[in-house]
């Protein structure tokens, strides 16, 4: 437990009087519409919903998922989570323009525009319930798990008074301000949250105990895991770690903030933006921040708890009064954090409130979203005015928020949390992607492939016979393979019931192509029926820009992935590999930003 000085309270109690000032100060403006309340009004620049993505994404269990990673499995344990860099560039280049072009209020009022009938209300009712309420309560106790486990290390908090303290100014603020208040708030939480990482981690990195950078990268204790690839003689590994996030993962596993083809809070802030192009630049900055720059302060402050904590045992040591189903590598960066001295610490712990604060208030107003628009006006009250659904808005905001805290009190380990919840989407990714673009899939598609990852996942995890199968050296299949055999099954289920199902209506369809153009082949038998009918659906203005798309997409991959390999590399002092991948960055920077300008050209 560290003590905080006058000066580290004034940090954090300004911090927390100038987030209430803004979500009050924007509650009249919020409050007038649903509309408002949500999307604000739709004319949000691409710069300010960038940095509120940005800042959703670090929120108080990242760092703590990113040590539990690097304590475990090393820095290339971390390829789990870089591989949906190649998902978060396909939303930015392909699907960005057009969840713009949609106009949807949410990603979930999609599925009554690209299907039709009743197995398009129950998707829509369906998943408003399962994303907004189960899956939404799910990641932010996994937050609000990562917030308790820092108040118990750094302040000798009670698990309920961190739930209390850190959730009260949250939901007040969420509650009233609405989708402004976050954003604007966003924008303060994202510079207070990066100094206070960039602050630790240069602090840390200097203890005695650890002894400085170069120290610190030949102690026995790092080196072993240091590699940004893992090692290619551990075939087990490289499989886990590489190939299936690489391969698989990426495209198949719907994630909260990594949904292939764009959706959740994504979705939410493209469908703010002023128009299609700040849709696609708030994404590609968001995406670029988020795997190329920010993990750097997070694995440095993961690596130097190994030198002062170098395993459980030692954690426990240290701080006796963590509650023993609280214990985990995941504790280490809180425990980091007690070394640090006043005003750095009253800064960082700033900086964590924020995160928590950014992250926890997306969701609570991405699921409320939810909970108002697909769920209260569809199912409940068709006529409810504007003033009833914000009301409805701020109510469901209040129960989002006790529920996740009241989960989060129970759970035990952040990384845990994260592989279930990737487990539960697993398969259905494709689907998300090819939905635009080939006409066949229909709600059925998406039904059966919600349904059948959902029960095959619990099979798998959570009875015996998935136990027996996957047993360590005993089972049918290596326990690798959980994922992947998850996907097979999944896609080989939706891909079935696509074809044995009818396809969505002749209208339905032509009314979706018209209003989005999607182009390509996917769409050339609905585009041929029209015409000899004589209808025109497509707009010959706009060309099909998804093959210059995936260009700019790998493009962008090797643009950000050197980004952030050449920044571990300098930090590394390996100037020669350092200054080559610098110069393959430049390289391929040059080559997007001229790709880039071709597509936005088609957008315009």
């Amino acid at each position: 437990m560290v003590s905080l000085s006058t000066f580290d309270y004034v940090l954090i109690f300004s911090f927390f009087a100038i987030t209430l000032f803004i979500g009050i100060y924007v509650s009249k403006k919020s409050g007038k519409s649903a509309s408002e309340y949500f999307l604000s009004g739709r004319n949000m620049p691409w710069w300010l919903l960038g940095l509120s993505m940005v800042a959703t994404t670090f929120s108080t269990d990242t760092p703590n998922l990113v040590t539990d990673i690097v304590r475990t499995n090393g820095v290339s344990g971390n390829w789990v989570w870089w591989a949906f860099l190649i998902t978060g560039l396909l939303t930015v280049f392909v699907y960005a323009k057009l969840w713009r072009k949609s106009a949807v209020n949410t990603d979930l009022e999609y599925y009554e525009l690209r299907y039709g009938g009743k197995p398009a209300k129950f998707l829509r009712k369906f998943r408003a319930v399962y994303l907004g309420v189960i899956f939404n309560i799910l990641a932010m106790s996994a937050v609000t798990l990562a917030a308790i486990k820092i108040g118990q290390i750094m302040l000798g908090l009670e698990p309920w008074e961190t739930v209390v303290y850190a959730g009260l100014i949250t939901v007040v603020f969420s509650a009233v301000g609405g989708f402004k208040g976050v954003v604007y708030t966003d924008f303060l939480l994202f510079f207070v949250a990066m100094a206070g990482a960039i602050g630790a981690a240069y602090y840390l990195v200097n203890l005695p105990e650890v002894g400085g950078l170069d120290a610190l990268l030949i102690n026995e204790n790092v080196v072993g895991k240091l590699s940004l690839l893992p090692d290619f003689d551990d075939t087990s590994a490289v499989i886990t770690l590489l190939i299936i996030p690489l391969a698989v993962q990426w495209w198949s596993a719907w994630y909260p903030g990594s949904e292939p083809g764009g959706g959740g809070y994504i979705a939410q802030r493209m469908l703010a933006a002023k128009d299609e192009n700040h849709a696609i630049g708030a994404t590609f900055f968001f995406n670029i921040m988020h795997y190329a720059l920010r993990p750097w302060p997070w694995i440095i402050v993961a690596l130097a708890s190994l030198v002062l904590f170098p395993d459980l045992a030692s954690i426990q040591e240290a701080f006796p009064n963590v509650s023993p189903d609280k214990l985990g590598n995941d504790l280490a960066y809180s425990a980091m954090l007690t070394k640090l001295p006043s005003g750095l610490l009253g800064l960082v712990l700033a900086s964590l409130v924020a995160a928590y604060m950014s992250t926890i208030s997306t969701h609570l107003n991405w699921g409320s979203s939810y909970i108002v628009n697909d769920f209260y006006k569809q199912q409940i009250n068709p006529e409810a005015s504007e003033k009833k659904l914000v009301a409805v808005g701020r109510i469901s905001t209040v129960v989002l928020m006790i529920c996740s805290a009241l989960l989060a009190l129970v759970l035990q380990n952040a990384l845990q949390l994260f592989e279930v919840i990737l487990m539960f989407g697993a398969g259905t990714g494709l689907i998300f992607i090819l939905r635009w673009f080939w006409w066949r899939i229909n709600a059925w598609s998406e039904i059966a492939a919600m349904f059948s990852s959902g029960i095959i996942s619990i099979i798998i995890n959570f009875t015996s016979v998935g136990a027996v199968l996957f047993a360590e050296e005993t089972g049918v299949f290596p326990a690798w393979s959980k994922f992947p055999i998850i996907v097979l099954i999944t896609t080989i289920i939706w891909v079935l019931t696509t074809f044995l199902t009818q396809p969505e209506s002749k209208d339905v369809l032509r009314n979706f192509y018209q209003k989005i153009q999607p182009g390509g082949p996917g769409w050339a038998k609905v585009i041929d029926e029209a015409k000899s009918e004589n209808i025109d659906i497509v707009n010959e203005k706009e060309g099909w820009s998804v093959p210059s798309g995936i260009l700019a997409m790998l493009l962008g991959c090797v643009f950000i992935y050197s980004c952030l390999f050449a920044t571990g590399y300098w930090i590394y002092g390996e100037t020669t590999l350092a200054i080559s991948i610098t110069i393959t960055a430049l390289v391929s920077g040059y080559l997007l930003k001229r790709t880039w300008s071709k597509i936005r050209a088609k957008v315009l």
